[in-house]
């Protein structure tokens, strides 16, 4: 496939030689976005949503748990308040760090190693973004390697076809301040074709919304934020060949820094105050950087072909310093949290009772680089069309742990005596590879109101790791590791076109989500996989604002992979843990009564409810205590996946101004397999222990309000409340103890296109 495509581009630039040719338009969209546009959502023979610039600005989005809720089938669980770290499911995939769903930034894999180490610490940032696909069912056959539940795609800011700028500026509580700038052209260079380029900026900081306990030597303080740095580069080529050709480039870097920890509360204390930190979460801070790029090529040798080959590259590097354990004895987090004897662990976290806190430096590198190329056209055969793609990928990609602990000395009355500096790399150093070729060819077939599209997919991957010698147990398990994974997926989507207006659809896809190197060769695991029903219709009048889906899904998991980083547990290992049943029902409806009466105010009106069944299809098979899969049993509810999920809007506009409040409702959900709500768990001995982890989150009612006012054309004002009745919840248990979601705040600001 790069031959065809590079030995197609080198005739062309030879045909380029020729004087007076005019330029050609491009037949086909490009592949960096998976659905394209609200329209075209409206066509898909499956399941998938399309937020779009217009919402993502309405409501100021910089958390993407916030905008995802706005999609039905999607659960997402809430961990530092603002999203740096989301935690996403897919029609009852497992949350933990979204390691179960293919995430994209225009199309290319965006996970620090998709394959080796697949843990969202990097997740591309929604509020720079001028669009977010969401993929569920059989409409994500050609992305992997993770598709037992689905695919988000997010779309960065493209360049503009003429000279344009944006820039916004907000300014909010907790000191939270948003920046966000950009500038482009597109050109004619005479006889040379078109160029284009787009150079952007992004800012955002905030001093947080919790407060650190005062300890002898450290004083109270409220700087539990993050701050947030991004620029990025575009640029674009089209020769003037007469066959069209585009050639891209694309740099982007961020750079994050957070005061973020896995420790969090009592029930008692959360209740007194949800935002507080313990002062043995002092020392806790992450650092992020993130170098991506890639050159994409572009070629449509006729109407019916199109071929596309991009070029990527990424690399990532974080250290998350954090608190890991208590020593002497040695007590995890969890554990300590639950240890209420005087002088104990509670005690020591609090800062009243002497201790030694081992903080373990979490520094990792990532690096991903590959190949992708794809090839769609046309084709009539009889009374049928063809849109038939055929795709392939060369990728590799590797994560280099090398970790070592802190531990300080801590007195009775909270104060830091003395520390100590372990080894470096004693407290993990290993290095994980994955070398992947992925292929699929799928096929919608056209006929009548008919289309039908079956699809394959094919993935071989080689895995490696190495462990050096140092670690600090000496180790019994093997320093290094050899294997192979084979997985294929394949599927089909039925659509029918009732009329015009009125669409429906069925779909089958058997799916397949990949283990790590470690795990799959240690741990002997199996890949998950997952066979997904759905069936749905589709009606959409937009010149009145309606649009209403209903959607039936059925998913069976096999062999659902659990990792142990979620819990952070010193014994944590990643499993096959058994399988799960998720099932349920989708509705989605839009309604504008406004403009179907044709006032001069527009009422914009949405709901989206999500229902599902998710649970346990036999004993959970884990033999981990630390897992969030502990004590399973037949029929229990899958963690952290809500029965219920509502989210809807109203508002009202006319062409210079808005105003829309967004409401979702989340029940509580169990925050482990165990389904206990008494804060214990087994200890793997047959015993009970308590743990800090085991019980529920929280039900929640959030509403958010946004105001926008076009001052002058193209300059909007903008004022926004999020949690604007200011719920206290906790939204999760994990990694370590009850933690909040955000508090009530306020945002303002301008946004100003010229």
């Amino acid at each position: 496939m790069v031959f065809l495509v590079v030995a197609s581009g080198l005739v062309v630039s030879a045909m380029a030689q020729e004087e007076d040719i005019e330029e050609p338009e491009p037949v086909i969209i490009s592949q960096m976005t998976v659905i394209g546009s609200k329209e075209a959502a409206l066509d898909l023979p499956a399941s998938g949503n399309y937020i779009d610039l217009e919402e993502l600005r309405k409501y100021d989005f910089t958390d993407v748990n916030r905008a995802l809720r706005q999609s039905t089938g999607v659960y997402v669980r809430e961990e530092d308040g603002a999203g740096l770290f989301p935690n996403i499911s897919i029609r009852g995939v497992t949350t933990e760090r979204s390691r179960a769903v293919t995430v994209m930034e225009d199309g290319i894999l965006s996970a620090p190693a998709p394959y080796s180490s697949p843990s969202a610490y990097y997740i591309p940032n929604v509020a720079r973004m001028s669009g977010l696909e969401i993929l569920k069912g059989s409409s994500q056959i050609k992305y992997g390697p993770h598709i037992t539940g689905g695919a988000i795609n997010y779309l960065s800011t493209p360049i503009p076809g003429a000279n344009e700028s944006f820039l916004k500026l907000s300014y909010g509580s907790f000191n939270e301040v948003v920046g966000h700038v950009w500038s482009g052209d597109a050109f004619d260079l005479e006889k040379n074709g078109r160029f284009g380029y787009l150079v952007e900026g992004f800012v955002h900081r905030s001093d947080g919304f919790k407060t650190v306990d005062a300890a002898p030597g450290f004083r109270e303080t409220d700087d539990t934020g993050f701050n947030r740095f991004e620029p990025m580069v575009k640029a674009f080529w089209e020769p003037a060949t007469p066959t069209y050709q585009r050639v891209e480039w694309k740099y982007g870097f961020t750079s994050l820094e957070a005061d973020e920890t896995y420790l969090g509360l009592t029930d008692e204390d959360f209740d007194r105050d949800p935002f507080r930190r313990y002062a043995a979460s002092r020392f806790d801070h992450i650092e992020t950087e993130n170098h991506r790029g890639n050159i994409r090529y572009i070629i449509e040798p006729s109407d019916a072909l199109r071929l596309e080959t991009v070029a990527y590259a990424q690399y990532f590097e974080r250290n998350w310093s954090k608190l890991h354990q208590l020593r002497g004895p040695n007590v995890g987090l969890s554990a300590a949290l639950v240890d209420l004897t005087p002088g104990g662990g509670l005690d020591i976290l609090r800062g009243a009772a002497a201790g030694t806190l081992r903080v373990r430096n979490n520094a990792r590198e990532y690096t991903i680089y590959g190949v992708q190329s794809t090839a769609n056209g046309t084709l009539d055969v009889g009374p049928t069309e063809h849109r038939w793609e055929f795709g392939a990928r060369f990728h590799f990609d590797e994560v280099d742990r090398f970790q070592w602990n802190v531990d300080y000395d801590q007195a009775a009355d909270g104060s830091i005596v003395g520390s100590a500096v372990g080894l470096r790399g004693a407290a993990g150093d290993r290095v994980q590879q994955s070398r992947a070729f992925a292929a699929h060819v799928k096929d919608e077939i056209l006929w009548g109101p008919w289309s039908v599209t079956p699809g394959i997919r094919f993935e071989t991957i080689s895995q490696d790791y190495e462990q050096d010698q140092r670690r600090a147990d000496g180790g019994g398990s093997p320093a290094e590791g050899d294997g192979r994974l084979n997985a294929l997926a394949g599927g089909m989507s039925v659509g029918y076109e009732i009329s015009a207006d009125w669409k429906a659809f069925f779909g089958v896809h058997r799916g397949f989500s990949v283990p790590g190197p470690r795990a799959s060769i240690r741990n002997d695991l199996d890949e998950e996989t997952s066979l997904s029903y759905e069936l749905g219709t589709r009606y959409s009048r937009p010149e009145i604002g309606l649009l209403a889906e209903a959607v039936l899904f059925h998913t069976d998991f096999s062999d659902l992979i659990v990792g142990g980083n979620l819990a952070a547990g010193a014994a944590a290992v990643t499993e096959n843990v058994g399988d799960v049943r998720s099932r349920g029902l989708e509705l989605s409806l839009q309604y504008d009564h406004g403009q179907t009466q044709g006032w001069a105010l527009r009422t914009p009106a949405r709901l989206a409810l999500t229902l599902t069944d998710a649970t346990l299809q036999g004993d959970a098979t884990n033999t981990d205590p630390e897992s969030i899969f502990e004590g399973g049993r037949d029929g229990a509810r899958a963690p952290y996946v809500p029965r219920y999920l509502i989210n809807g809007e109203i508002g009202v506009e006319n062409d210079r101004a808005g105003a829309f409040l967004s409401l979702t409702y989340v029940p509580g959900t169990f925050t482990s397999a165990s389904n206990r709500e008494d804060g214990l768990r087994t200890d793997g001995a047959g015993g009970l222990v308590p743990d800090a982890r085991v019980g529920r989150s929280d039900p929640y009612f959030l509403a958010d309000l946004t105001m926008q006012y076009e001052w002058r054309p193209g300059l909007v004002l903008n004022l926004g409340v999020r949690n604007l009745f200011d719920r206290q919840y906790v939204a999760s248990r994990h990694p370590h103890g009850a933690r909040p979601g955000m508090p009530r705040s306020f945002v303002g600001g301008f946004e100003w296109t010229f």
